[in-house]
């Protein structure tokens, strides 16, 4: 079989409307990612790399790919993963709180909304949404922070495509001093009083 040449290789380019990378393959764009990023770049070795094995067609859909999988049809199948991943001497970890607490306004909010439709826009709107309930910035900030790596999970496991995931890494965490969200309140030193040697032993 004759060695492809890398110039015949369909084209790494930007799609300026949307700042994402892209490759065209059999007619239809595959969207990789940020565009320039490390991420995107293998994305495209990835992508490229199929199509070719696939005789330079595209894959054929999987079923169990799921393009129209729910944002709650998705944190149900995180749940599942979270409740086997989680867990320490045979009891379930302090994280299985957090994401439930995380995944709440989310599900709220974006439910019955497709998973690929999820973007950095509606990752903000959730995060406004628990800035607006009165949760500190720390504590928003490790919400956001779970709700991403649930999609990195599901982009390892085919239940969404890799530039959703990509894209709501654009959303910075909240930066002190930078919004108005309160921060959490500070621990106070323990009065002298209370540590003396009488107090101790009583």
């Amino acid at each position: 079989m004759p060695r492809l040449a890398v110039d015949k290789l369909p084209a790494y380019r930007h799609h300026k409307a949307r700042g994402l990378a892209v490759v065209t393959l059999n007619g239809k764009n595959i969207y990789l990612g940020p565009y320039g990023t490390s991420a995107s770049k293998t994305e495209y070795d990835r992508v490229i790399s199929e199509w070719i094995a696939n005789g330079r067609r595209l894959p054929e859909a999987r079923d169990d790919l799921k393009p129209d999988i729910t944002v709650s049809e998705l944190i149900a199948a995180y749940w599942r993963h979270a409740q086997a991943y989680y867990v320490k001497d045979g009891e379930p970890t302090s994280e299985q709180v957090w994401i439930k607490l995380a995944m709440r306004t989310l599900r709220r909010l974006y439910g019955s909304t497709p998973a690929s439709s999820f973007g950095p826009l509606a990752l903000k709107a959730v995060r406004q949404a628990m800035i607006d309930h009165g949760d500190c910035r720390t504590t928003i900030n490790g919400y956001v922070t779970r709700i991403k790596r649930m999609f990195k999970w599901s982009v390892e496991n085919e239940l969404v495509r890799p530039d959703v995931h990509h894209g709501l890494q654009a959303v910075a965490g909240l930066r002190r001093g930078r919004s108005e969200v309160r921060e959490a309140a500070s621990v106070q030193p323990v009065l002298d009083v209370f540590v003396e040697p009488s107090h101790l032993a009583a």
